[in-house]
């Protein structure tokens, strides 16, 4: 597949596998904000959690529409501007909510048992990845698409980041010689949650049809040998 590819440039942004949990996946890292986290003071750190609780139950009651500034300052009996502090805004808030899966997701691709974790060859690992994702995505997908920034952070975000150096380093393990960043840029689009909604709200094709067609994706790209 590489052999007609002319001479590629460097990615520009690159991590290994030890590196990719590092990165964080909080609206701060995005500001710069991400390496205080763990320095945060008890009491701000309390406050952080009343507000993701207030926020989580808005979205039980009223679905990610219901959760504004607004709401949650009300719901968590705090001053608007407080929530505004500490994270910025609405997206900000909706990415923070789903930090807690984001970070299970990234453990289980770093650490956790073959094929998603370590253990299995490339292209079985990038199966099962996109299998996990597209999981992860029809689960959240109303408070996915609520945190969907505008274009200048959506594809720029942490998380987001995080998730296509994964696919590139194992792009890069399975067909080296490739433009494996803008193929896995490429492959990341399949599993974008406004996609994923049209695919399974608008078209109603179920989930396991995004599952499979994601395999064939995947080893068409790479030349993988069938899974089933």
């Amino acid at each position: 597949m590489s052999d007609s590819l002319p001479i590629l440039p460097e990615p520009q942004w690159r991590a290994g596998e030890h590196q990719l949990l590092e990165l964080g996946t909080g609206p701060g890292v995005a500001t710069g904000a991400g390496a205080d986290e763990p320095c945060l003071r008890a009491d701000a750190a309390r406050n952080r959690a009343r507000l993701l609780e207030a926020a989580a139950r808005l979205v039980e009651q009223f679905g990610a529409a219901g959760v504004t500034m607004e709401a949650v300052a009300a719901a968590a009996q705090v001053g608007k501007g407080t929530v505004f502090r500490r994270f910025g805004d609405r997206t900000g808030l909706l990415m923070a909510l789903l930090d807690h899966s984001e970070r299970k997701l990234q453990a289980a691709f770093l650490t956790g048992p073959p094929p998603l974790g370590p253990g299995a060859p490339p292209v079985e690992r990038l199966r099962a990845f996109g299998v996990a994702v597209l999981r992860r995505a029809v689960d959240e997908l109303e408070l996915q698409l609520a945190a969907e920034g505008e274009p200048d952070r959506r594809f720029a975000s942490a998380p987001r980041m995080v998730l296509s150096a994964h696919v590139g380093m194992l792009l890069r393990q399975a067909i080296p010689g490739a433009d494996c960043e803008l193929l896995a840029k490429t492959l990341m689009g399949y599993l974008d949650p406004a996609l994923i909604h049209h695919l399974t709200k608008q078209c109603g094709m179920a989930p396991a049809r995004l599952e499979a067609g994601w395999i064939d994706l995947v080893d068409r790209i790479t030349g993988g040998a069938p899974s089933h």
